[in-house]
């Protein structure tokens, strides 16, 4: 029988370059989205044109709410692994939204675990968030520092789901594996995320907003080494038993926003028009990703420096718009 890894959220940003490369390693998918209009449908399924002509890809449209939709997937196909990527996503948003946040990315968690539980998947992994960090002093962040002081219901929700996942694991023996995503950049970005923002604006010569002093950083992780964690992720998970771990997946290198304008503008051979403005509530000072364990335990060893990436983008961008 036909064994699928199931994909939530599998048209955004990640998701799709996560289906491309399984469907490299010859891996059938079930992948399912609710197509929620945080942006639009059309760019996520441009995303997937490629895995739509192969048989290996099945795309259902549902969303992690619908309990029912789920148990019905999961009674059809014989499901072995998920790698559970849906959520309502970014910081700002999240407090104008709580609830709606709190319903899709709790509950609709809660539901994979349950549906997980009754049809005996034993395999998960989970996207977290460095957001669940806050503003920790400690630098670089290591995954056995206190996060019990989110500042932003999305990042609050993040760590819901860890603590939901850690819960299933003692109780029903699921072997889960938590990926805190250290901000991901690359070709197929999410438009409302800073690289993309800035290259629309930069080409529409339109002025971008500069919150605080231009001293914030972050640790930007190209999409490429994001994907090669989730899948030796879903290796160990495959091979080992009885594994809960929280891991995080960054670059170890983080740079400043005026570092990355300045480097946007290199890439270009384009100037930035400013509005500087202060910061915005929610927003951490910076991101640092340890990535001792995620060596250590998944072989993970980010190779694309924030040149080589920023040139990616920038020849995805100039060919998609």
């Amino acid at each position: 029988m036909t064994e699928y890894t199931l994909i939530t959220g599998g048209c955004g940003f990640i998701g799709s370059h996560l289906i491309d490369q399984l469907i490299k390693q010859n891996q059938p998918i079930i992948c399912i989205d609710n197509f929620d209009n945080f942006y639009s449908k059309e760019n996520k399924l441009l995303n997937i044109k490629h895995a739509e002509s192969s048989d290996l890809f099945t795309l259902i449209e549902c969303d992690i709410r619908n309990i029912s939709l789920l148990n019905t997937i999961f009674e059809t196909y014989n499901i072995t692994s998920v790698v559970h990527l849906a959520a309502k996503a970014g910081v700002r948003p999240s407090i104008e939204s709580p609830s709606e946040y709190f319903d899709v990315n709790v509950n609709g968690t809660v539901n994979i675990l349950e549906t997980m539980q009754k049809f005996d998947v034993k395999k998960l992994v989970f996207s977290s968030s460095s957001s669940v960090y806050g503003n920790n002093i400690k630098i670089p962040y290591n995954e056995n520092d206190n996060v019990d002081f989110p500042i932003s219901p999305y990042a609050a929700s993040k760590k819901a789901g860890e603590l939901l996942n850690y819960t299933f694991h003692k109780l029903y023996n699921i072997d889960i594996i938590n990926l805190r995503f250290f901000t991901v950049y690359g070709p197929r970005q999410r438009p409302d995320l800073a690289i993309h923002k800035f290259f629309k604006l930069l080409y529409s010569d339109k002025p971008i907003d500069v919150y605080g002093d231009g001293s914030t950083s972050r640790d930007y992780t190209f999409i490429d080494d994001i994907i090669s964690g989730i899948t030796s992720s879903l290796e160990k998970l495959k091979n080992e038993k009885n594994i809960y771990e929280v891991i995080n997946l960054g670059n170890n290198s983080p740079i400043t926003l005026s570092e990355l304008i300045n480097l946007i503008e290199t890439t270009t051979k384009l100037k930035f028009k400013k509005n500087n403005l202060p910061m915005q509530q929610g927003d951490v000072n910076r991101t640092y990703a340890d990535i001792k364990k995620a060596e250590k335990l998944i072989n993970y060893s980010p190779s694309t420096s924030m040149k080589d990436g920023l040139h990616l983008f920038k020849k995805w961008y100039e060919e998609n718009n």
